[in-house]
């Protein structure tokens, strides 16, 4: 009942303590990772506006400590912040194009008010994430992650050949050959320590092949200063904002809104490879992940910075490639950030990684987190009319990603800023999802208490719709024994004497012909029911007294899933008619 792991290889789970010095082993590996891409995309974005190198400075030291903020609020399990998980950040490239034409209009006041409001969007979205359950279901978020991994492809394929000038043509794809062979052989073969420090063997082998051919670079080491702090350079938030606000807002929250989309499917994806054995998703924790971005981009918007994004095929990859998951390794990230940000120094040592090597292991990373969006949509069932959705969005999203349609459609301006075929590819399997979810049957609705006492109720509204079905005696008994049994199941968790036991149920029932989706809304907050299921053992014994009704509810309900957001429980149960 369980979904399906990703990772039977790992070595420490989040709430395992891995020692420090391998938290800083996989930490720097982490950081090396995600380094060059962070002071890139701040780069191509203040020079892009034209402003001086005191700017830039000050802009990629901000981004720095941002992310050592960030990153460190990830790895605690803090209420209504943070996933408890590794999860790497960094400044995101689709906000650059929308953020040049709102500096080139308005000023940096103009942009930071855009991200200033724009954060607190995605902290109502993870609040109202429950509600969007129905929005960005498995096909939707699975779908996000195909296309993320697809469209970087041509990046990881575009670094194999940025070599110094002068290199010969055949340096780059030799270095990425060598470092991707060292790498695949390590992690698939080696064991124990050698496993932990499969990436960073990779990545030596391949800054010595390219030191053989000349092209290592250490002049950058050399110049970069041992330590510095620049001028704060705040650009200051426009309490009366003008015209130019309101015109770009609209741009701005549809990419929030999509980006934020993105950051659901990451948080999935991370809690996957995060586990030794197959759990079910604690979307309390994707919450979490949602309001650390949000504060991310928040903190962006004040110190005049790109905004953060999540990293998921940099976590995911770094996780499976090493076994690591401990949230050591995220607050080693984050230290790692700090000094980087304080010391120049320490930074330029890591940016001196060639590009050939970084694109390999990029290579590897994509490749994890396609893997990882198949398994996503194939947990939640995949059906013809999924199938469809699945790929229309997949084809429109790379067919669209860049092509030359768009700026002629929407102008150079916008069209650079909407570019990506991730949001086109989004939009379809939302709207494709949404038109399934409008045109189907309606819902039946039935809501009363979360109490023993209101079996009789919900038995009958069961026997009602399963006579509306013209389902037989032996179904409709299946159906009202699977509702019995996930109610009993919901309450037993820790007895039915707690306040919260008495809370607010609301069912809802979906008919399907030869199937019935039941959807059980509770204000609670008990373990994962689908986990419990999952962990039931299959030998014979006398089980204890609160594994009967789970035993009972996988024998009734053919699939159940549990989804446990901050005060509320969702239980979805199907129940197929019988043959």
């Amino acid at each position: 009942m369980a979904a399906q792991g990703v990772s039977q290889q790992v070595r420490y789970t989040p709430d395992e303590a891995c020692s420090p010095f391998v938290a800083a082993a996989v930490g720097l590996q982490g950081v090396a990772l995600v380094l060059a891409p962070t002071i890139l995309v701040v780069a191509v974005a203040v020079r892009a506006i034209g402003e001086d190198e005191a700017y830039l400075t000050w802009a990629v030291f901000a981004a720095l400590l941002i992310n050592f903020v960030v990153i460190g609020l990830h790895a605690t399990s803090a209420p209504r912040l943070g996933s408890g998980h590794i999860v790497i950040s960094g400044p995101t490239v689709q906000f650059v194009a929308v953020a040049i034409v709102a500096l080139s209009e308005g000023g940096p006041a103009t942009l930071a008010s855009l991200m200033v409001v724009c954060s607190f969007a995605q902290f109502a979205m993870a609040l109202w994430l429950p509600a969007l359950r129905r929005v960005l279901t498995p096909v939707v978020t699975g779908t996000v992650l195909m296309l993320v991994a697809a469209t970087l492809l041509p990046v990881a394929t575009g670094r194999l050949n940025e070599l110094p000038a002068g290199a010969p043509n055949y340096a780059g794809p030799t270095v990425a050959l060598v470092t991707l062979g060292v790498a695949v052989m390590l992690t698939l073969r080696a064991t124990g320590p050698w496993r932990l420090w499969s990436t960073l063997i990779s990545i030596a082998v391949g800054c010595a092949v390219t030191a053989a051919f000349g092209q290592y670079e250490l002049q950058r080491i050399a110049d970069a200063p041992w330590a510095g702090f620049p001028e704060p350079q705040f650009p200051g938030i426009d309490l009366t904002p003008g015209v130019e606000f309101w015109a770009l807002l609209p741009t701005f929250l549809v990419l929030t809104l999509v980006l934020g989309t993105k950051v659901v499917s990451d948080g999935t994806i991370i809690q996957r490879v995060s586990q030794r054995e197959a759990r079910a998703i604690d979307f309390r924790r994707v919450q979490g992940m949602v309001n650390t971005n949000g504060l991310a981009m928040l903190l962006a918007g004040l110190a005049g910075t790109p905004p953060l994004q999540t990293y998921a095929s940099f976590s995911a990859s770094l996780i499976s490639l090493t076994g690591v998951a401990a949230r050591r390794v995220g607050y080693a990230i984050a230290l790692i950030f700090l000094a980087v940000a304080l010391f120049p120094k320490f930074g330029a040592l890591l940016l001196t990684i060639p590009s050939p090597v970084m694109g390999a292991y990029l290579l590897m990373a994509l490749g994890v987190i396609f893997v990882g969006g198949i398994q996503t949509i194939v947990q939640g069932g995949l059906d013809a009319q999924k199938s469809l959705v699945v790929g229309l969005a997949l084809s429109v999203g790379l067919g669209l990603d860049g092509h030359e349609v768009i700026p002629f459609v929407l102008g150079d301006t916008l069209g650079a800023a909407f570019s990506s075929g991730v949001m086109y590819g989004a939009i379809v399997a939302i709207g494709l999802t949404q038109l399934l979810e409008r045109t189907g049957p309606r819902p039946q609705r039935l809501e009363t208490g979360l109490d023993m006492s209101e079996l009789p109720a919900i038995d009958e509204f069961l026997r009602e719709l399963a006579t509306d079905q013209q389902w037989d005696e032996h179904s409709t008994e299946r159906l009202r024994s699977a509702g019995e049994e996930t109610l009993t199941s919901l309450l037993q968790q820790e007895g039915d004497d707690t306040p919260e036991a008495r809370s607010r149920l609301v069912v809802l029932a979906r008919p399907g012909g030869a199937s019935m989706e039941l959807e059980f809304v509770a204000t609670t907050d008990r373990e994962n029911l689908e986990d419990q299921l999952a962990y039931l053992s299959d030998e014979i014994r006398l089980p204890e007294a609160n594994e009967i009704s789970l035993r009972l509810l996988r024998h009734y309900a053919s699939s159940v899933r549990h989804q446990k957001y901050h005060g509320i429980d969702i239980v979805t149960v199907v129940v197929e008619r019988a043959a």
